[in-house]
């Protein structure tokens, strides 16, 4: 399932005001370019009269990653590969920023902008919760009534998540497991059941936890 990696678990933004310049910087979950972009075009929307809107995100996470920076019309090197160098140091994947300036009649200079974007994108980078794509299985059990309690609490000891039981002549339930945790799941139900009851893997997928 790929290297497991921290990613935005919302969006934040945070607002700075430099020489009457206001800088807002907007951080994003992105697990695609295509959504980078959609993002990028709806800070735009909501900022239509702004004199720059510069972007940079990473897309992926570890050793496989899609870089992207714009200046959006400031002097080269100024803005948008300040903002992509903070979120390479923020140990975060999938994650897209937009730091729209309005101009306020003062010129910061070169080393002025580098500063107000990197505190900026730093703004962001420190007040967004973290959250990692941990690889799961999703599980059916059907089970007797009589265990129904015994393997809620197996389910909750072993960081399983219930998503429905459906009650019929049996108890039929759907279950997200980490990965790593699945078979020392499956391994107490069969002693409780004394072999009996085994959850059969549905599918392998990816859910977003808060860390």
């Amino acid at each position: 399932m790929g290297e497991v990696y921290s990613v935005p678990a919302e969006e934040v933004r945070r607002e700075l005001v430099v020489l009457n310049s206001r800088f807002i910087a907007v951080l994003a979950p992105a697990f695609s370019v295509e959504q980078a972009r959609s993002f990028l075009a709806r800070v735009r929307n909501e900022f239509p009269d702004a004199t720059h809107h510069v972007s940079a995100w990473l897309i992926g996470g570890g050793t496989a990653v899609i870089e992207h920076c714009s200046d959006d019309g400031e002097p080269p090197g100024t803005a948008g590969r300040p903002a992509l160098a903070v979120l390479r140091g923020s140990d975060l994947g999938d994650v897209a920023v937009v730091v729209t300036r309005y101009f306020g009649g003062t010129k910061l200079g070169t080393g002025g902008l580098v500063r107000a974007y990197t505190e900026a994108v730093q703004q962001v980078v420190a007040a967004v919760p973290r959250a990692c794509r941990l690889p799961v299985y999703e599980v059916m059990l059907a089970l007797p009534y009589s265990f129904l309690e015994q393997v809620r609490r197996l389910a909750g000891m072993h960081q399983g998540e219930i998503l429905s039981e459906d009650f019929g002549a049996d108890v039929t339930m759907s279950l997200y497991f980490p990965v790593r945790s699945f078979a020392d799941f499956q391994a107490a139900l069969s002693e409780i059941s004394a072999g009996k009851l085994q959850a059969e893997i549905i599918e392998t997928t990816e859910k977003l936890v808060r860390i």
